[in-house]
């Protein structure tokens, strides 16, 4: 067996160590997937690291001294690098897979395994790249992830569908009580797709992308996996397989009221009502609009509050309830001053969308008794 020496800044190491532990599995039956792999066999050092679901691969700055590799339990490597003066690391290994990681005076020796056991990541047939910029990414997922089921009970609503169509890339999360949508133009042509990418993939992904508007990444389709490509790092997911919800039923133009309203006046407001609220209690916000004034009153246990906003409305007056978190976590990830809302009846959904649709956030009502609102 080869001896492995390599030669890396602290600060590289980190890094590529951090992308890495995003792809480390809690617990597994498993003990080689709780390591990174370390590979240094051709003339660039990567990390490789994979829970079966999702799997990371990122090339480390450094320099080979011998060519190697080894994998090596992450949590310590992580918490060894994390702790090691800011200075050069020699990692270097001996023919018990034992792993020397030296820096400055600081000498650890640690236990590894041979590399060779290594789940490595699937080949992915690169075709037809979807390119845009990691700032859109990154965005786009902020917008939508909030309303992807945490529970397991419908596999297609823990994750998030991704569609190409007419040109447009379209983002859709649910969790049966609603739904968020981000669309967004594309440059060029590309061919019609439809995939559901698990939320997991999505948020690990998004810490990792760097979020800058001219960084770019590459996504490619394959029929069980989606890769992301960019910064040195490949990100390999597979996909949940079956047919997304058809969304387009509930999708209605359809509306009784309508009203455009100042959005951080909103979210203010509906933030000061929710101070009332315990956790997981469910008390909803009571919105009652007349001609040109919506008032916003939530009753519990701590007390009560109530507060007018000026809005403009069109059609009719309308009381209506909703959990004050869900309309929180659309209005958030909003960027517009302004926002308008479509109400049809206290009992079906509300829309906030924008005139292009390049954001749809369906939201439905709570029921209420509408005596006792008054």
């Amino acid at each position: 067996m080869h001896h492995m020496k390599i030669i890396c800044s602290k600060n590289s190491l980190l890094k590529s160590v951090n992308i890495s532990l995003k792809a480390v599995p809690s617990k597994t039956t498993m003990p080689i997937l709780e390591c990174i792999l370390i590979d240094a066999t051709t003339n660039q050092i990567k990390f490789t690291s994979n829970d079966m679901e999702l799997g990371i691969e990122t090339v480390v700055e450094g320099h080979i001294e011998e060519k190697g590799m080894i994998a090596l339990d992450a949590k310590i490597l992580y918490e060894i690098i994390r702790r090691l003066p800011d200075n050069d690391v020699t990692i270097k290994t001996d023919d018990k897979y034992t792993a020397t990681i030296t820096c400055e005076k600081a000498k650890f020796n640690i236990p590894g395994k041979s590399g060779e056991d290594f789940a490595y990541l699937p080949l992915i047939e690169r075709e037809e790249a979807l390119t845009i910029s990691q700032y859109t990414l990154k965005e786009m997922i902020r917008q939508t992830i909030f309303s992807i089921a945490v529970n397991e009970n419908n596999r297609l609503m823990t994750g998030e569908l991704f569609e190409i169509k007419d040109n447009c890339l379209k983002i859709v999360s649910l969790d049966g009580h609603r739904i968020s949508i981000r669309k967004m133009p594309l440059k060029r042509e590309y061919s019609d797709r439809k995939i559901v990418v698990p939320g997991k993939t999505l948020s690990e992904i998004s810490k990792i992308l760097s979020g800058e508007v001219d960084d770019m990444v590459s996504i490619f389709f394959t029929k069980n996996h989606i890769l992301f490509e960019f910064d040195q790092t490949m990100v390999v997911s597979r996909l949940i397989e079956g047919d997304y919800f058809r969304i387009e039923q509930m999708l209605s133009s359809d509306y009784e009221t309508k009203l455009t309203i100042n959005k951080k006046e909103f979210l203010d407001c509906i933030d000061r009502a929710t101070l009332l609220v315990r956790e997981g209690d469910k008390k909803p916000i009571i919105i009652s609009i007349t001609d040109n004034r919506m008032e916003l009153k939530i009753d519990s246990a701590m007390g009560s509050m109530n507060e007018d906003i000026d809005i403009e409305k069109d059609g009719k007056d309308i009381l209506i309830g909703f959990n004050p978190k869900f309309l929180i976590d659309a209005l958030k990830v909003i960027d517009d001053e302004t926002i308008t809302i479509y109400l049809v009846n206290p009992k079906a959904p509300c829309f906030i969308r924008d005139d292009e649709e390049n954001y749809t956030y369906l939201i439905l009502p709570v029921n209420i008794n509408q005596n006792q609102a008054r």
